[in-house]
């Protein structure tokens, strides 16, 4: 059983935060510094009313469109911003899409590595016979989990969903997997309060860092040099694993797509595995960094540039919170 994938599509919320505004909102720190150290100009963000749901919910419209809505076997969806703890958000879009009822659908909750995640239980679910055809929905508001006076965490997160379709292929165009988890680094993503291990707390105290910035135990929080030194340590050995897995190699690569954290760091580890700036993706100066939907974000932006065509082979690799990572390649 051979797959590939068959379209994917987009879809941004119509508010934007400009690195003006956080420059006019905070004062001491300037758009084009927030650009230069992030690669990252605008990012887009949900009304308060607005939720991964609704963008999953556009982005697939947009692929079933153009995509026979009839033919779809499986909805997946990855996220970590849910509408509800139960039910699952992919029963309830299977309701909104208008899918047929006799689908399988389900919520996986991963971050940055979730395309690859996603890409991987896809192709298990068609190569199994259970599925033709999997409809896989990445959709983030990191946004709502970022205190308003975290200014590191909201110059880099901006909200976002992609929509892609999975099928069965007569050639294979989704190439074998690496996929890893190490749960020690989980404190340092996270959210603490919320769910059912320490409830939200409506009276948090604010606590600030050294840098000035203010979260409280309902809020994202995240140790930056703590995950650049993870992904420094795992992600060549990853992108080594998986061309080994493949018997590949990187001049056999024709592009290279990596989750789009932020401009310093995805350019480090492109150097450091020596990786031609031709053939590596950097850009999310309009988007920010969009957790799950990086990559799927890129390889759209990619396909409509003409960066990479038909017959490309692209090198994908995710990472992030968990810790979690994932890669594989893809022929277009």
């Amino acid at each position: 059983m051979s797959t590939k994938i068959g379209m994917i599509d987009y879809y941004l919320p119509k508010k934007t935060v400009s690195n003006k505004d956080i420059e006019n909102e905070f004062g001491d720190w300037s758009a084009e510094k927030i650009e230069e150290k992030t690669g990252i100009r605008n990012r887009h963000v949900v009304q308060n009313d607005e939720t991964s749901l609704d963008l999953a919910f556009k982005a697939a419209t947009k692929v079933l469109k153009e995509y026979q809505k009839e033919k779809i076997d499986f909805l997946l969806l990855c996220t970590q911003s849910p509408d509800y703890f139960l039910p699952t958000s992919a029963c309830i879009l299977q309701d909104k899409l208008g899918l047929r009822t006799d689908i399988g659908a389900l919520d996986f909750n991963l971050g940055c590595s979730g395309f690859v995640y996603g890409l991987a239980l896809a192709k298990g679910l068609i190569e199994s016979k259970a599925a033709n055809s999997v409809l896989l929905l990445t959709a983030e508001t990191y946004t709502k989990m970022i205190h308003p006076k975290d200014r590191a965490n909201r110059t880099i997160f901006g909200d976002g969903a992609a929509a892609t379709v999975i099928e069965r292929s007569e050639e294979e165009q989704i190439y074998q997997f690496v996929l890893g988890t190490d749960g020690q680094g989980y404190k340092n993503l996270i959210v603490p309060n919320g769910a059912f291990r320490t409830r939200f707390d409506p009276h948090a105290v604010e606590k600030s860092d050294d840098n000035g910035n203010t979260r409280t135990e309902n809020n994202l929080f995240m140790n930056g040099p703590e995950i650049f030194n993870f992904t420094n340590e795992s992600v060549p050995k990853v992108v080594a694993s998986i061309f080994e897995k493949n018997r590949t190699n990187l001049e056999s690569v024709d592009y290279v797509i990596f989750h789009q954290a932020n401009k310093f760091m995805i350019e480090y580890l492109r150097k450091k595995i020596k990786i031609p700036a031709s053939k590596f993706y950097i850009d999310m100066k309009e988007t920010g960094n969009t957790v799950s939907a990086t990559i799927p974000i890129a390889l759209k932006k990619c396909l409509m540039q003409g960066i990479i065509k038909p017959g490309d082979r692209v090198l994908l690799v995710g990472f992030g919170v968990g810790y979690s990572w994932g890669g594989t390649i893809i022929r277009i």
